[in-house]
């Protein structure tokens, strides 16, 4: 924890240094630098289990689990149209039972891994290019995260390159997407369906394309994949591994309230084995293929393939309250290989701010969200087979449901602070296991 702390306080320097211009002049001289710290601590009550295995969330109450991340969003325009960014980030800590045990985890802020010391690394490193297909009307792009103050023809292609998060373009939502302000769970502020390719930390290498229009946006594109499951290294051999997405965004309003809706389609290939290799390897005592599947060895078997769809709906009802809605499907014959253990989902849910109450900066959420698996899967293990993020030995299937409720203050000008409570019914699946209360908190430093 002394270690956590003391790369804060080294963050909060860097970032204070980095941030002395102000805002406007940066602007002006095509430069933009942001930053944001993220704590969260979790705790969960215990609850009733007559087994668990390897990947089961502890049934005692564990002692409280907590995260840490710092980035700095730095951006420099290059030419015309054209600008850098760059995200130096920290991160450090753990999820509660090391973010495993629950297909929609608990944290948006933990990886699957142990406990790590606060470690400096390059989150985001990329180029994008603005290509004008009109001149006839121009949009004005605030300053902000990875976003240079500029205008921008309304009508335009933007192409991105380089090392970034595929969901910073893909399943946007204005009410629920980042779990540094808004829902903690995976599958609150994801379509936990869709296995986005990326590496533990949530990153990727590649390009994307987005053919926008003032109600429409086209956005295509294509990135590398890990290695093996849920690996920090990304597999480069394109022609039998690489992941393609498509999504489809609309615009539009209800009376005078603005909505988007979005249709997500995504292919991947990949060295993932199947479940029903998994069940032969069960059978056979094979451990090398389990370690594959849980993350741990090196494999050289192409052929694995995902393919997923996901719809994402978000409508503000009044000025002060938002309604968001995902639903998600994958073919399921494949294992699990980068982002969570769920084949189809559905959720739904508000977000209210404050102004009744004369807090017009904070706001209340509450989401609801249902969880499942395909029949190999289930089929998996139920046989005693584990991915890297669920597997009890044994499961008596359930749909995994999940209600979350948040309350995020805004206290300063730059730090909020925010409780959660999540009830999870029938964790990773298993009408054996839960159901489980978990609380926790968070402190959000922007600016």
């Amino acid at each position: 924890m002394k270690t956590i702390l003391r790369a804060f306080a080294a963050v909060i320097m860097i970032s204070n240094m980095a941030m002395a211009q102000d805002t406007r002049d940066t602007a002006k001289s095509g430069w933009t630098a942001h930053f944001q710290s993220t704590v969260i601590a979790q705790k969960h009550s215990g609850f009733p289990s007559p087994y668990s295995g390897d990947n089961s969330l502890a049934n005692n109450v564990e002692p409280a689990a907590t995260s840490l991340t710092g980035t700095l969003f730095l951006g420099r325009r290059l030419w015309k149209g054209a600008t850098l960014y760059v995200n130096p980030e920290v991160s450090g800590g753990k999820g509660l039972s090391f973010a495993t045990g629950v297909a929609g985890a608990l944290n948006g802020e933990t990886y699957r891994v142990g406990e790590v010391s606060p470690q400096v690394f390059i989150a985001r490193a990329y180029i994008r290019q603005h290509i004008a297909l009109s001149h006839d009307r121009y949009e004005y792009l605030e300053d902000d995260n990875n976003q240079v103050a500029e205008t921008v023809p309304a009508n335009r292609i933007t192409i991105s390159a380089g090392k970034f998060a595929v969901s910073d373009f893909f399943d946007g939502n204005a009410y629920s997407k980042d779990p540094r302000t808004q829902f903690f769970n995976w599958s609150m502020w994801a379509n936990g369906a869709w296995d986005y390719p990326a590496n533990t930390r949530g990153y990727t290498f590649g390009a994307v394309v987005e053919i926008i229009k003032p109600q429409w946006v086209l956005r295509l594109s294509s990135v590398a994949v890990p290695r093996i499951a849920n690996f920090h290294l990304m597999e480069y051999r394109i022609s039998k591994a690489h992941s393609e997405t498509a999504e489809l965004e609309h615009q539009f309003s209800i009376r005078k309230n603005p909505g988007r809706i979005r249709l997500i389609v995504s292919h991947t290939q990949s060295q993932a084995p199947s479940y029903q290799d998994g069940l032969e390897a069960l059978s056979e005592g094979n451990m090398f293929l389990l370690n594959v599947i849980r993350g741990k060895e090196e494999h050289n078997a192409y052929g694995g393939k995902k393919t997923a769809i996901g719809l994402n709906l978000e409508q503000q009802l009044t000025s002060d309250i938002g309604f968001f809605s995902r639903a998600g499907w994958n073919d399921g014959k494949y294992v699990t290989w980068a982002f969570t253990e769920i084949d189809h989902t559905i959720n739904a849910g508000f977000s209210v701010k404050g102004s009744r109450w004369k807090r017009p900066d904070d706001v209340v959420g509450i989401g609801y969200g249902i969880n499942g698996i395909s029949e190999d899967h289930k089929d998996f293990l139920k046989a005693g087979g584990y991915g890297f993020i669920i597997g009890d030995g044994k499961l008596n299937y359930g749909s995994e449901s999940i209600l979350e409720m948040y309350y995020n203050a805004k206290l300063t000008k730059f730090l909020w602070a925010t409780f959660d409570y999540q009830y999870v019914h029938n964790p990773a699946y298993n009408r054996d296991r839960g159901p489980v209360h978990v609380f926790g908190i968070r402190s959000h430093i922007q600016f």
